[in-house]
């Protein structure tokens, strides 16, 4: 066991954890932050996605000893009242069907708006490869991330 000390959603925290000890896990089992989803733990699904010092990153596979001194955003501080343009769009295009994979997937795609405010169409499916949505709700996710990026764009 070690002492870490994180920066998470603009708020510092404490935890004694082994080295080794998924990000994911220090998360949801250590700060009961449990938006982040644990998906198939091998970084292949997204639903485990946060961001790294504003880089979307899988959390699952990421261990705490990696993340000391970074800045570390899970879906619960991307927005203090889900107010970010893609949570908004999320909901105006009614996106989530069972909702598992959603964080992830915002996640990834506010990562990208924030990086690229204007991306292509190659850009989105490139951003958001490797999110996996069992439900396949994908046609919604991309108009949601189309609508964010007009929502972001009028915001300035």
């Amino acid at each position: 066991m070690a002492t870490f000390k994180l920066n998470i959603n603009g708020k510092k925290h404490q935890v004694d954890v082994d080295p080794s000890t998924p990000i994911l896990w220090v998360l949801r089992d250590h700060l009961n932050l449990v938006g982040t989803k644990y998906g198939c733990g091998i970084a292949q699904c997204g639903a485990c996605t946060i961001h790294l010092d504003g880089a979307a990153m899988r959390s699952c596979i990421l261990p705490v000893q990696a993340v000391v001194d970074k800045n570390i955003t899970t879906i619960e501080g991307l927005s203090e009242k889900g107010e970010h343009p893609v949570q908004q769009a999320w909901l105006e295009h009614d996106v989530p069907q069972c909702g598992y994979c959603q964080a992830g997937q915002i996640m990834s795609a506010a990562a990208l708006l924030k990086d690229n405010p204007d991306p292509t169409d190659e850009d989105i499916d490139s951003a958001m490869h490797g999110n996996i949505c069992r439900c396949g709700t994908y046609t919604r996710i991309k108009t949601a991330i189309k609508t964010a990026i007009k929502t972001a764009a009028k915001m300035g």
